[in-house]
């Protein structure tokens, strides 16, 4: 950690914590995708204590944007929150500009889990899980509840109806000028399908496995409020439900639990019926608002101001998130691809072997030899490498079949030189002005299959991509065992990279 942060947490911790001789430790957490979390240890007259640091990336200062509280009301909305019966920490301090630690509050460290593959398969939960639906619906009707006159709470927050929440995501997606057609097709679904009968509440907008703790008791704490706003309350109910948040579980709600029993806990403490039609909206939108996220994290990467090999990895997650949306609106058949020969470079290593060779380093070195934070972006790196191999041995198969079916697609217009990067183009377009018809079964097959082509190469273990193939009667491909290459001169060697 860098010598002058180090003293200014010491400063905070002397300053605002009672009783503080000392800061004995702290350790940048690897969850959070757009804050950073540290857990700090202090040494006190009464013994040593955990806390936890929440603060902007980087230590920015930002200006509040309207869609975007602010960690100042993010730490009033745990107050409020808590206050209402929801389970959250203690907030202790909110940090000032003279601290010189950006924007961000110091709170209560609370016991539990956080991670949502954890909370999904620990056996120390075993007895927590099957009530952690309902429980979730009952704290989602809290949220919902809170007053947002008593609490001052409205004249804060951003207000969004869903059809300006499909119009803003939409717009940040055209704003990153990439053609991603599946992207804009679900975003006709969503402006063709908007909700007409909702109220306006408190939403949190991020209410799902891995932004709470779990103790063993069940629900601790609901973290993560940085995006709340108010509009339709729906929405938590239909992310927590989204399938990226399921962590490869069954359970339809983090998968833990099932909808039925998330929709009774709500229920009884709100007293509202619950629509599932209305919440299915929501879990639409909710791939549809993550694979627009994911995009924009790659584009982090781009511009700053965080360029570590996170931003990257994330980016390439939007192809789960649209293999999401095909699952929920386009479900059919679809192809496997197959592998291409290897690359030949005589007897030097071919570029997959180099590759392999760092993907290998950084598993079988690195790791071993880091932990905390750079434990986790050694794996993460280690995961864009497995990206790359896979591109490579399946890349020109489905780039050629993309073009072959939108120059069919399009076969009675112009463009016969066009390049591929053209036509994807020309696809959006087309959507975006609704120049084709969404039941348009050749447009579908061609979304479908170019989605399913994407992940397979991001991510071939995620659960959409098997609820791909399995729609359309085609079986996962059996995970290939490492060998060793074979030699087929005095130092060539050939062998298809390992998945």
């Amino acid at each position: 950690m860098e010598s002058g942060f180090a003293k200014r947490l010491e400063a905070l911790a002397l300053a605002r914590v009672p009783g503080c001789k000392a800061l004995v430790s702290a350790e940048r957490l690897s969850g959070g995708a757009s804050q950073e979390t540290y857990r700090l240890r202090v040494a006190t007259d009464k013994g040593e204590r955990l806390l936890a640091l929440r603060r902007a990336a980087g230590g920015a200062e930002a200006e509040d944007a309207p869609e975007r509280p602010g960690l100042a009301v993010e730490a009033q909305l745990m107050q409020c929150a808590k206050a209402a019966g929801v389970p959250e920490p203690e907030v202790y301090h909110i940090l000032e500009a003279a601290e010189g630690l950006g924007d961000g509050f110091l709170m209560e460290w609370i016991e539990g889990e956080a991670l949502g593959a954890r909370i999904l398969r620990s056996p120390e939960f075993a007895e927590v899980r099957p009530r952690l639906a309902y429980d979730c619906g009952r704290i989602a009707a809290q949220i919902h509840g809170m007053d947002l006159q008593a609490t001052g709470l409205g004249a804060k927050l951003w207000r969004m109806t869903p059809a300006e929440f499909v119009e803003q995501t939409w717009a940040r997606y055209q704003a990153l000028e990439t053609p991603q057609p599946m992207i804009d097709y679900a975003a006709q679904w969503l402006r063709a399908n908007l909700p007409q009968d909702y109220r306006m509440a408190l939403v949190h907008n991020d209410f799902r496995s891995g932004n709470f703790i779990l103790g063993g008791k069940g629900v601790a704490a609901v973290l993560d409020w940085e995006t709340a706003h108010i509009g339709d309350p729906m929405r938590d109910l239909g992310w927590i439900c989204t399938n990226s948040w399921r962590f490869g579980g069954e359970g339809p709600v983090g998968g833990f639990g099932e909808r039925e029993d998330l929709f009774r806990g709500y229920q009884e403490v709100s007293g509202k019926p619950v629509d599932p039609a209305h919440v299915r909206f929501w879990e639409v939108f909710g791939s549809f608002w993550w694979a627009v996220g994911c995009l924009g994290m790659g584009e982090q990467y781009r511009s700053g101001p965080d360029r570590t090999v996170e931003r990257p990895a994330i980016g390439r997650r939007s192809s789960e998130c649209q293999v999401d949306c095909v699952n929920l609106l386009i479900p059919g058949p679809v192809a496997r691809l197959t592998e291409s020969p290897p690359f030949t470079t005589r007897d030097l290593p071919r570029l997959d072997e180099l590759l392999t060779s760092v993907r290998d380093f950084l598993r079988g070195h690195v790791m071993d030899a880091s932990s905390g934070r750079s434990n986790f972006l050694a794996r993460v790196a280690a995961n864009s490498l497995d990206i790359a191999l896979r591109e490579l041995a399946l890349g020109p198969a489905a780039l050629q079949a993309e073009e072959a079916r939108l120059r069919g697609l399009f076969a009675s217009g112009s463009g016969a030189d066009a390049s591929l990067d053209d036509l994807r183009w020309r696809l959006v377009h087309a959507l975006r002005a609704g120049d084709l018809p969404l039941d348009d079964p050749a447009l579908q097959a061609h979304l479908r299959q170019t989605v399913v082509d994407q992940v397979a190469m991001d991510q071939p273990k995620y659960s959409g991509y098997r609820t791909a193939l399995a729609a359309g009667g085609t079986k996962p491909a059996e995970p290939a065992k490492p060998t060793k290459p074979a030699k087929t001169s005095k130092t060539a060697k050939t062998g298809k990279p390992s998945p």
